[in-house]
């Protein structure tokens, strides 16, 4: 990695940690605190990756299993961070096991029975993604919102007030 590369990221999560905390303190705390992901677990995931594809090489197929367990859930950890979305984003750690199992099975021996946790855990985990997003979005824009009462109330009151011949 060059200098003009990780100068663009430390400007790119400057810019996005000033965004986030608007009118508020900020200071080397908030920077530990919101960017913890991307200071200590997404680095540990990248290093073992960088062990593997440049030091190790085939011998060292089982550092792709934590690798990519760190380097997902880092990620995940860091979108919850910056977006307060823990309730939301927790799926994604059992996404993390099943990135982790996939990169031994593609860039191992591809044992085929590999699949059969890899699939279960990716579908477990978009499964919850799902559904939480789905009862999230609900909650938000449907119970949430004033109007859709209003429209409610107002379809209720129509059906009971108009006269079945009018309808």
């Amino acid at each position: 990695m060059n200098m003009r590369t990780i100068s663009g990221l430390v400007l790119l999560l400057l810019g996005a940690c000033l965004f986030l905390t608007q009118g508020k303190t900020f200071g080397p705390g908030q920077i530990f605190a919101y960017f913890w992901p991307a200071i200590f677990v997404i680095p540990l995931g990248l290093f073992f990756h960088w062990l593997y594809f440049t030091m190790i090489g085939r011998k060292g197929i089982g550092l792709l299993i934590p690798g990519g367990i760190l380097f997902t859930a880092g990620v995940v950890c860091q979108i919850s961070m910056l977006f307060n979305s823990w309730g939301y984003m927790w799926p994604g750690f059992i996404l993390a096991v099943a990135v982790g199992l996939f990169e031994f099975y593609w860039f191992g021996n591809r044992n085929k029975w590999m699949l059969i946790p890899i699939n279960i855990l990716t579908v477990l985990s978009l499964l919850f993604f799902a559904v939480f997003s789905i009862g999230s979005i609900y909650n938000h824009f449907i119970l949430s919102q004033p109007i859709f009462a209003i429209v409610f109330i107002l379809a209720g009151a129509f059906i009971l007030l108009v006269k079945k011949k009018d309808i």
